[in-house]
């Protein structure tokens, strides 16, 4: 067997002119036929080549390849007639020309069956030779090639075709040559789009009667449907993975323009219709013209593409003849052969060429029109088949319903948002206790959950802080979280305990999820809080946790820490206990109260985010909303928090000694006076006389009451600041109080009656040695 020569430039005379004109590459094949070097011809026009009386350019088969007759002179003068095959290459504007030099005379008949067979088989049949040169070919491969086989014969697969398809080709036969194996490989044909012909080439060897093989046989089979089909098919599978991967509309639309661009046109746009004001859904009756669409996303082949007049968020108003008014108006898809109707696009800026043919398809989900998807050719120039639409029907049904999703994710989204800011406190009260700020931020990308904080003023100046995380998201958990909080402030106005508090909110919350099981929901809620409660006379902070991450602290003169809190189970399991822990915080200490968004990180793990946030913290802890923003800027990643952000920061405050003042009572009505005395004088030296009568009647009630229903030992402490001030008796009775309707002719029964007239508020709060019944006063000025 003679070696394969890949080029075999002896045989072919073979030629590269560039968009110019210019020759830029001249092989032997070419010397041998005119006689000009390539030193000689380089670089030099192609029409330096052509006889006097030449046709010039080759008359145009398809848009990439020529062929015909031209006259060109040889280097001694002499003028020869040559038939001239040209492709144009993968380089713009390069065209290669060739022509066979080996003319094969054609073959001696034989029988008349077999040639008939050879000639008119259905299957498209050629036959190479040991140097992969055509030694011929039946009908229907002239036909495949568009060229007969008399021009043809003696070229290769490369010279044929073009040489982008086939090179490969030549490839798989060079193999079959050299190893005697069959071979099969997939190519396609001329022309572009939906006129290339794709074709399953088999490969076998030829070999005579010694085995030895002296050439191949190509036998091609058309498969284009099959291989548009297969192509159909997964261009519906790309779109059900890359379509909808988030429950962002823009996105969603953007993913179905990048979808469909190339693979089924030019160009893309989505527009859509603005949802109803109301919230409500959309109307399920026809559209008027002119129809007002805004657009969501839209995608060009190339930068050269049409330009367009609405830009993505901008507003369209659309005509009845426009393509998109059109296919809404018809609740139909429509094709517009030559592109017409279409104000929406212009020419393109690169190539000059327009729309050629357009094809809209109503976005619809569940029975609704949300708006309409319009594809434009303007590069490929053949119009959309039947088959075109209904793949971009298939396409477009399997996004609208992600676009619809998205849009109920984003109404109900901006719904439990609007709920949950509507429950959180809008401002942070002030008191003596503390100076606090928060910051609330919903999840970027899933559903606003149930995170919440508070600050509570309890009696005493004592002030409680709370932070809390339902589980689950959307609007349940938005009203689930109100219900908590709410339930919080109840019980920390009669003054329980951390752990007690969280009982009976764990209590609650079992309760809730008995309640939403007869409701045919799951019935699963749940929670975690931590509940703090920081007294600024005694400077001491009680708190407790069911399940939430632990607070950190930061004391004036020292690093941020964790602070060491049993964690609790989370509320809902029910029927476990919380343990509560006391610490003492020196004025100016920092308490960072979070949710657990805050630390949630794909790149780091919980203890890296308390790090940083103990960083965060002690690097910006001059200023507490300085301290709350620097704190999310350096644990959020910047596209957004991935879960629901609480945060609560408390600077904690003490009051002086001197602002505070206590007695011991003796359980005597006769010393209720010079206890009143005593208060005066107090007040006196506060510079508080404009209270001082108010003040002793309600010390005079408080302690009366103390003396006649209560137990010793008995106490009386005032509290005061520069608004309030908080007289308390405490006693070791656990019987609380309660004012009733005195009768006419009753001698007492109006005693707290009129301590409620004469405070801002009052209460009792039990304590583990007894009660104390406190009334706060507004100062004059105050009020």
């Amino acid at each position: 067997m003679s070696p394969v020569h890949p080029l075999d430039e002896a045989a072919t005379a073979r030629a590269v002119i560039d968009g110019n004109g210019t020759l830029i590459h001249w092989n032997e094949g070419a010397r041998r036929l005119l006689g000009h070097t390539s030193e000689e011809v380089e670089g030099r026009p192609a029409a330096d080549l052509l006889a006097s009386g030449s046709t010039g350019p080759l008359p145009e088969a398809d848009g990439d390849r020529r062929s015909g007759v031209l006259a060109l002179r040889h280097r001694d003068g002499r003028v020869l007639t040559v038939w001239l095959l040209a492709h144009r290459l993968e380089r713009d504007g390069d065209w290669l020309v060739l022509t066979p030099l080996e003319v094969r005379e054609p073959r001696a008949p034989e029988d008349p069956l077999l040639r008939a067979f050879l000639a008119q088989a259905p299957c498209a049949m050629a036959v190479y030779d040991e140097r992969l040169r055509l030694y011929g070919l039946n009908d229907a491969m002239a036909e495949v090639i568009g060229l007969p086989e008399d021009r043809v014969r003696g070229l290769r697969v490369s010279e044929t075709v073009s040489p982008r398809n086939g090179e490969p080709l030549e490839r798989e036969m060079a193999e079959a040559l050299a190893t005697g194996r069959a071979r099969s490989v997939e190519t396609y044909a001329r022309g572009g789009g939906d006129r290339a012909r794709h074709w399953l080439a088999r490969i076998a060897p030829l070999t005579d009667t010694h085995g030895r093989t002296i050439g191949v046989c190509v036998a091609a089979h058309d498969v284009t449907e099959q291989y548009r089909a297969r192509r159909r098919l997964q261009l519906v599978n790309e779109a059900s993975v890359r379509v909808g991967t988030t429950l962002d509309v823009t996105r969603t639309a953007q993913e179905l323009a990048d979808v469909c661009v190339p693979a089924l046109a030019d160009f893309v746009s989505v527009d859509l219709l603005d949802p109803p004001e109301n919230g409500d859904e959309y109307a399920v009756g026809p559209l008027a013209a002119p129809v007002t669409l805004r657009r969501a996303a839209h995608r060009s082949v190339s930068a050269d593409g049409p330009e367009t007049v609405v830009e993505p968020g901008g507003v369209g108003v659309y005509p009845a003849s426009s393509p998109q008014a059109g296919s809404l108006l018809a609740g139909r898809s429509l094709v517009a052969p030559d592109g017409t109707g279409t104000p929406e696009e212009r020419p393109g800026r690169g190539d000059g060429h327009g729309v050629r043919t357009t094809l809209s398809v109503p976005v619809r989900a569940r029975g609704r029109t949300l708006g309409v998807v319009v594809l434009s050719r303007f590069r490929r120039p053949e119009p959309f088949t039947a088959d075109d639409v209904l793949l971009a029907e298939e396409v477009t049904a399997r996004a609208a319903l992600c676009i619809d999703n998205a849009r109920r994710f984003s109404r109900e989204r901006r719904t439990a948002l609007a709920l949950q800011r509507s429950l959180l406190p809008r401002s942070l009260p002030r008191t003596a206790a503390l100076e606090a700020a928060s910051r609330y931020l919903p999840a970027a990308r899933a559903g606003v959950g149930g995170d919440w904080f508070d600050v509570i003023p309890l009696s005493g100046m004592r002030v409680a802080l709370v932070v809390g995380d339902v589980i689950g998201n959307g609007v349940q958990a938005s009203a689930t979280m109100g219900r908590l909080r709410t339930a919080v402030r109840t019980l920390a106005d009669i003054d329980l305990a951390p752990d007690e508090l969280l009982t009976h909110l764990d209590d609650l919350v079992v309760r809730l999820s008995a309640e939403a099981g007869t409701e045919g929901t799951t019935g699963e809620v749940g929670a975690t809080c931590v509940y703090a409660v920081y007294d600024p006379v005694s400077r001491r902070c009680a708190l407790a946790s069911a399940g939430h991450p632990p607070p950190v602290v930061l004391p004036p003169d020292g690093p941020p820490r964790q602070i060491d809190v049993p964690p609790g189970p989370a509320l809902g399991l029910g029927g476990l206990p919380f343990e509560s822990v006391e610490l003492d915080l020196a004025e100016g200490t920092v308490l960072a109260l979070y949710t657990d968004g805050l630390l949630e990180n794909h790149d780091r793990d919980a203890e890296a985010g308390v790090r940083l946030l103990c960083r965060a913290l002690q690097e910006s802890s001059g200023h507490l909303e300085g301290a709350a923003h620097a704190i999310l800027q350096a644990l959020l990643p910047p596209g957004g928090a991935p879960d629901d952000v609480a945060l609560l920061l408390a600077r904690t405050q003490g009051l002086a000694a001197s602002d505070v003042a206590t007695w011991d009572i003796p359980a005597d009505p006769a010393l209720v006076a010079p206890v009143r005395r005593q208060v005066t004088g107090r007040l006196e030296v506060w510079g508080l006389t404009a209270a001082a009568f108010t003040a002793e009647l309600v010390v005079s009630e408080l302690v009366t009451n103390a003396i006649r229903y209560g137990e010793p030992p008995i106490r009386l402490r005032l509290v005061h600041d520069a608004e309030t001030l908080i007289c308390e008796v405490s006693d070791s009775s656990h019987t609380a109080p309660h004012p009733r309707r005195a009768k006419t002719f009753d001698e007492g029964g109006r005693g707290l009656l009129l301590v409620a007239q004469l405070t801002r508020r009052w209460g009792s709060r039990h304590t583990p040695e007894g009660k104390t019944i406190w009334a706060e006063l507004s100062l004059p000025g105050e009020e």
